[in-house]
């Protein structure tokens, strides 16, 4: 199956003020986002992207279209399963105030039994990210054969839920993952398993995910056989 190459939006007010922005409309990139979604934009320039995917809010969207940027022949689709995740009540508060809420607790410690107030619950999040991702890939495969390379644009925390899953983990172990903005986080999904390639990557360069072209007669076949021993 083709790689996604998960990307969270860059830096926002919102992260800087300690603010929750949720699913806030008009939370958009500040300087330093803006310089980050460009320079993301950069380390991608080069890959031969089959489709960019973003979730809806502007933060992302700006993200986007940064990345789709070199690629003239890309424009960014809106999926809103990759949409933050529905705080309800929690949207617009501090995260200082929100931590004295007995709320806080369960959502560090035992996420999958959280659904905010009048809002989402975490496993669902998971769920309809976790759903998207795999119908791209499969619609991808389909358009543009197994190595086919994609981004998905999305939040800390849809990215982190994501990940977990593809590390077979249980959703209350997200929160030992990190995500920070601007980074790049690498799956590629098999018949079998999903592979992690790169976690929170925000410097490293990405020309290796090029596929190489088959020689001779032989062509290459994807496995879902893990290396044993090292490459």
């Amino acid at each position: 199956m083709p790689t996604v190459i998960l990307v969270r939006h860059g830096r926002s007010a919102a992260n800087t003020s300690g603010t929750l922005a949720g699913r806030t409309p008009g939370v958009k990139l500040d300087e330093t986002g803006l310089q980050q979604a460009e320079a993301v934009a950069q380390r991608l320039a080069e890959l031969p992207l089959a489709a960019i995917v973003t979730s809806p809010l502007e933060r992302c969207k700006q993200t986007a279209v940064a990345i789709a940027r070199p690629h003239a022949e890309l424009r960014p689709a809106t999926d809103r399963r990759l949409t933050e995740c529905g705080y309800g009540d929690w949207t617009g508060q501090k995260l200082t105030a929100l931590m004295k809420d007995p709320l806080w607790s369960v959502v560090q410690q035992h996420p999958s039994a959280v659904t905010f107030p009048n809002g989402e619950s975490m496993r669902a999040m998971q769920q309809r990210a976790v759903d998207a991702v795999r119908a791209h890939d499969a619609a991808l495969a389909q358009s543009h054969g197994d190595d086919a390379l994609w981004v998905a644009v999305s939040h800390g925390d849809v990215i982190k839920a994501i990940v977990a899953d593809a590390l077979a983990q249980h959703l209350d172990t997200f929160q030992r993952i990190v995500v920070d903005t601007a980074s790049t986080t690498i799956i590629t999904y098999t018949k079998t398993r999903p592979f992690l390639v790169r976690l929170n990557d925000s410097g490293s360069e990405l020309a290796s995910l090029v596929p190489k072209p088959a020689t001779g007669k032989r062509t290459r076949k994807q496995s879902s056989d893990a290396v044993v021993g090292g490459r």
